[in-house]
């Protein structure tokens, strides 16, 4: 008797788990899968119906398990409510393929889980078909690596607060060099990802233009080889506690350094692809078509910005 109910038991869940994951159930099949007869079959399926229905009471997200006549099976019909929308998912994808962030292969699995995973099954074609060129002419950056379990393995570090060690070589580096940081979190810009923390033993007055500069350094994450985190731990007192949010608005070109204070003069076409830009920009003035801009950055990465607006900005 009991091996008759771990066996019943067992048969169950196969077939649950089998409807969750998308797949489509057909009794005789599944009769003739477990040796059983298909009315057994109806049985676990009429038990996997009600559980689902009493999820659905419990939880409020229904999951329907339907028969469908046109695939001769039943599966599970997940609400809408709790799926992307076409247009959702169609943004998040054209956003991501934009970014250029991830090698093809880290690229091509992460669209395809998405749609699978968020677009209703009778919406995914029309998703697919529409992203299709794109992923198709989809160019890697040049470093071609794979970033996700770089990021993995940081974002541990970082909720843990272990101090790590890598090895880097800048942009204008030649050689690498063994860094010890305390890193405070990741973040996007422009293609890369990069790793924002506090650098230790090192010499600031050889290393830093300003060797008063307390800001946190920036590191591009492709470029972090041999990465070890090691078992010791720091400590960010609250008030000293980092905020992504507010660096962000004042780090827009990924380069370290002081805060500072810019003030330029615009005189272009679209002074809100200015503010766009610069989160933290506000206008003191406007005459005849030329604004006085002031913003607070980190860095001389402002500078390169602002000389790539030609005549359209004259610093102040």
């Amino acid at each position: 008797m009991y091996e008759e109910r771990e066996g019943k038991s067992n048969r169950t869940l196969s077939i649950y788990s089998r409807l969750m994951n998308g797949r489509v159930i057909n009794k005789a099949e599944e009769a003739h899968r477990f040796c059983v007869s298909e009315k057994s079959i109806q049985r676990d399926i009429e038990e996997i119906r009600t559980f689902l229905d009493n999820q659905a009471a419990t939880d409020g997200i229904p999951n329907n398990l339907i028969y469908d006549h046109k695939v001769k099976g039943y599966r599970i019909e997940e609400s809408e409510d709790v799926m992307l929308s076409n247009d959702e998912i169609l943004a998040i994808c054209k956003i991501l393929l934009t970014s250029r962030a991830f090698s093809k292969g880290e690229m091509n699995s992460m669209l395809d889980k998405l749609i699978d995973c968020c677009v209703p099954q009778k919406n995914q074609k029309l998703v697919t078909d529409l992203l299709r060129n794109e992923r198709y002419h989809y160019v890697e950056l040049t470093h071609k690596q794979k970033i996700l379990d770089k990021m993995m393995v940081l974002g541990e570090a970082i909720t843990g607060q272990y101090v790590i060690e890598f090895n880097y070589k800048g942009v204008q580096g030649h050689n690498e060099h063994r860094r010890t940081v305390e890193p405070l979190a990741i973040m996007f810009s422009d293609f890369y990802f990069y790793l924002v923390g506090i650098m230790r033993n090192i010499d600031k007055e050889k290393a830093f233009a300003n060797p008063d500069d307390t800001y946190p350094t920036i590191y591009r994450i492709d470029r972090m080889k041999k990465i070890n985190v090691t078992d010791e731990h720091f400590t960010v007192p609250y008030k000293n506690k980092f905020e992504e949010g507010e660096y962000r608005k004042r780090i827009q070109f990924m380069r370290g350094g002081e805060l500072r204070k810019v003030r330029f003069k615009y005189s272009g076409y679209a002074v809100e692809a200015v503010l766009d830009r610069l989160p933290t920009a506000r206008i003191l003035d406007e005459d005849e078509g030329t604004y006085t801009i002031e913003a607070e950055v980190f860095g001389d990465g402002i500078d390169m910005w602002l000389r790539s607006q030609g005549d359209y900005v004259k610093t102040i």
